[in-house]
This record gives C-alpha cells, structure tokens and sequence, in this order.
C-alpha cells in the first residue's frame, strides 16, 4: 500500500483511516481519505509506477464521455445540400421578383400558366409571398450545410453540430411537407395550370429531404419520425388556415379558348435594328413564339414596326389557340418549348434578347451596319 500526494497547498490538513472490521485480515487501510479539497491524493494497492492520477482519470473519462456525445457527421455529403440550396435561391429569387414586380414568366409551350398560379390566392401565406418563403428557407438550408461542412469547430451562436444537423433535418422535413401540399393544391384548386419553376422547387424540396434521412442514424429513427409528424401536421395546419379564403381560379389554361389575333408594334425601327434584322433573314435565322406571349411582343418592339416585318418569323399557333389544338408542325419539328426562341446557326436561344446579343450571334458588326446605311 502507498500513498502519494500530489500537490499540497497547505501544511494544514486533516485525514483519517476508516475502521475495519474485526474480519478482515488486511494489515493496512484500503481507503485513505483527505478531507480538504486542496489536496490530490492516490492510494492504491498497486506499485507506484502503475498509478494514475485520480484527478487525470476523471478528467479523461470525463473528456471521453464527453466526446462520445456528439454524432459523427460526414462532411462531404453537405456539398450537394449547399449546391441544391443555392439553385432553390435562384428558382425562388427569380419567382420573388416576378411576384413583386408583376412580371410574366418565360412562356412555356402551354399558356402564361406560370403568371396564373403566382397571381392566384395560393401564392400568399398570411399576405407574405410564397417565393419569399422559399428563398428564405433555401437561404437556411445553404447557410447550415455550408456549416456543417466546415470540419472544426461549432456552429455560429455556440449550436453544436449535432443540433445544426437536426435544424436542417427540421428545415428539409418542413419544406418537403409544404411543397406535397402545394402539389395538392396544383392538382386541385388551380387543375390545369402549370409552373415549371413551381414544380423544379418542390423537386428541390423532396430531394434535400431525402438526403437529410440519409444522415439518420438508426437510434434516432423513434426521436426523427415524431419531429416529422410534428412538423408535417404544423406545416398542413397554418397553410390550410391561410388558404381558408383563398378562391380558385376562375378559368384554367387548358380550357381558354383564344382566336388568333395580331399586335401592333408602336415603336419605330433604328437604322440599327433594320440591318440587324435584314442580316438575321440573310442568314436563315428564325425566331418561333406564340401571338397571345407578351414577350414575344416585347422582342419585336426591340426591333421595331419596320425591322420586325423583316424577321423570319414563326408563328406556332397561326389557327389560334385551345384545347386540343396542336402547335405549329414546323414549331414541334424544331421542338419548341417556350417562347420566343431563336434559331441562329442551329444555336437555340430562349427569351428575349438584346439586339446586341442577337448581332453578336450572328456575326453581325458594326461595319456591315455602316455599310447597309449608306445611301445607295
């Protein structure tokens, strides 16, 4: 038996040996106590040389234990959250603007069917717009995954990464159960009508919230699914209570019945835009829209009444538009799929573009501009 002080700060202290009973056939104490905190001290029936410091030990199996609390996570999975969090920013940032600013989406094949969901009811949550809501919440999911894919250190305001990896399960849980809601309510309230970038967002929701329950370790499955049913019955509640008042479309896309008609370009043409346009015709560019796509309109006013009359230009719905009616042959041949497109050396360009862009497309310059203005 020995024992063996380790640090003494005081020359005043006190101990005592524990009475053994009468039994016992040791001829010295098994337990040798101090009573002042001040001092360290082991006793042990080993040698000298295999003892360990109490205070070490417990500060090892404390360091241990806590070391074992937080979850392992593997960092490299947290690149693809951040890359399908940033594309969800810029489908709902895009969406943001068009809502704030009453702009028309790209026109699909189909109609402005886009402009007609994000104008109806369903596109406020208690008055706030919906693709802020989203651009939000993909805000939150890049912001986690980029810190949980940070190998040191917690997360900012002292959250261990263990609970970021629950506040991002709780996120993606959150917005997976919106957007099943919401495809209900496409398929319900507003049937018929379609928005791409709508349907691209709930498939960027559905796979983040796949990805998340990959991460789920199977002693967290019980804790997981009760956050789930929890959230998922919040999410469907506060929706249905703010679409309470909400009415449904009055008339659907497919079921809009539109006589062909034209419209009048008010803007007069640059001598600029007339070369441009007569070069485009040389070349055998095209440019496909539709007469009821607003812009397809804006990019003839680019151009102007007299250069636009120039352009080689394709009407995909000459017979007017309706249900059952199908696209131009020579627009379903070039596989169209929106309007306007261009078709300039059998590169596709989608939207409207700038003439600037168009010229340098073609290789129009300046000098075949100059040229094309001289008087002859």
């Amino acid at each position: 038996m020995m024992a063996r002080f380790v640090s003494v700060s005081s020359p005043q202290f006190h101990f005592g040996f524990p009475e053994l009973p009468p039994s016992s056939s040791t001829l010295y104490p098994r337990r040798f106590e101090v009573y002042d905190r001040r001092f360290s001290i082991k006793c042990s029936s080993s040698k000298p040389e295999d003892g360990v410091d109490s205070a070490t030990s417990l500060s090892s199996s404390s360091s241990s234990s806590s070391s074992t609390s937080e979850v392992p996570i593997d960092t490299s999975s947290y690149n693809l959250y951040t890359v399908l969090g940033g594309i969800g920013m810029l489908d709902t940032a895009y969406l943001t603007y068009l809502k704030l600013t009453g702009s028309d989406a790209f026109c699909p094949v189909g109609g402005g069917a886009c402009g007609d969901v994000l104008n109806s009811d369903y596109a406020l949550v208690f008055g706030i717009p919906l693709p802020v809501i989203g651009f939000v919440m993909y805000g939150l999911v890049t912001a986690l995954s980029a810190q949980l894919g940070n190998a040191e250190g917690n997360l900012p305001f002292g959250v261990s990464k263990t609970n970021g990896r629950f506040a991002l399960f709780a996120a993606t849980t959150t917005m997976a159960s919106a957007s099943a809601y919401f495809l209900y309510i496409l398929s319900t309230k507003l049937s018929g009508s379609s928005c791409l970038y709508c349907l691209a967002s709930a498939f960027l929701s559905f796979s983040l919230f796949f990805l998340s329950l990959k991460d789920v370790k199977l002693q967290e499955i019980q804790q997981v699914v009760g956050l789930q049913i929890c959230l998922a019955i919040i999410v469907v509640a506060s929706l249905t209570a703010s679409y309470s008042t909400a009415q449904p479309l009055p008339s659907r896309s497919g079921d809009i019945e539109l006589p062909y008609y034209s419209t009048e370009i008010t803007t007069s043409s640059s001598p600029y835009a007339v070369a441009l346009a007569k070069h485009l015709n040389s070349i055998g560019a095209k440019m496909y829209g539709a007469f009821w796509c607003s812009h397809c309109q804006e990019q003839k006013e680019m151009f102007g009444r007299e250069a636009a009359k120039l352009l080689n230009y394709v009407e995909c719905f000459p017979e007017g538009y309706k249900k059952g009616v199908q696209i131009f042959k020579a627009c379903s041949d070039a596989r169209i799929e929106g309007f306007p497109t261009w078709m300039i050396n059998g590169e596709v360009l989608s939207g409207e573009i700038e003439l600037a862009k168009l010229a340098e497309m073609s290789g129009f310059t300046l000098d075949q501009a100059n040229e094309a203005n001289q008087p002859k």
